[in-house]
């Protein structure tokens, strides 16, 4: 792939639609930086932007079965936090972004859900609380949503990697 095919790249405008203006200068520089780094891998993958609650949603997919190999939690997860080194380069602000590669985060989701189902079952059958593995600080924000949906109430607890959710009553 020849440089000019890089910056052609990078250049292809992407979706935008539902971007507040604020955020649209956060999101085409991480969605440059993504394609730039697709292009690099030699991947094909469509890029969605939007924007909800003044946080920038970068979505990659793809036709087939090619972002297998960057769709792992901790490849998300790295690329994520790449991406938003990136961003911060160029506005000198910290970045909040969340990107999901290949549907990822949707699947991540899925698990969570399952994970607060079986605590509350837990719950529900006489024990007085249940802690679920550790996870991101997205990850936590994702239970705390859907343990409060449940009428449930939820804690982290514990540092670093060993940070946690707690579900009680």
């Amino acid at each position: 792939m020849s440089e000019q095919d890089i910056v052609d790249a990078v250049e292809t405008p992407v979706e935008t639609e539902d971007v507040e203006t604020g955020a649209r200068d956060e999101a085409d520089i991480a969605a440059d930086y993504i394609e730039e780094l697709l292009d690099i891998c030699d991947l094909d993958g469509d890029i969605e932007i939007e924007e909800r609650g003044g946080r920038v949603y970068l979505s990659v997919t793809d036709e087939g079965d090619a972002l297998r190999v960057l769709s792992k939690p901790d490849t998300v997860s790295a690329l994520q936090e790449l991406t938003r080194i990136a961003v911060q380069a160029e506005t000198g602000e910290f970045s909040r972004l969340i990107l999901d590669v290949g549907g990822s985060r949707d699947a991540r989701a899925s698990e969570l859900q399952r994970l607060v189902d079986t605590a509350v079952e837990r719950i529900e059958a006489g024990s007085t609380s249940a802690a679920l593995p550790p996870m991101s600080s997205y990850e936590r924000k994702l239970v705390h949503d859907l343990v409060a949906e449940k009428g449930f109430h939820s804690e982290s607890e514990g540092e670093g990697r060993d940070r946690h959710t707690v579900v009680t009553r």
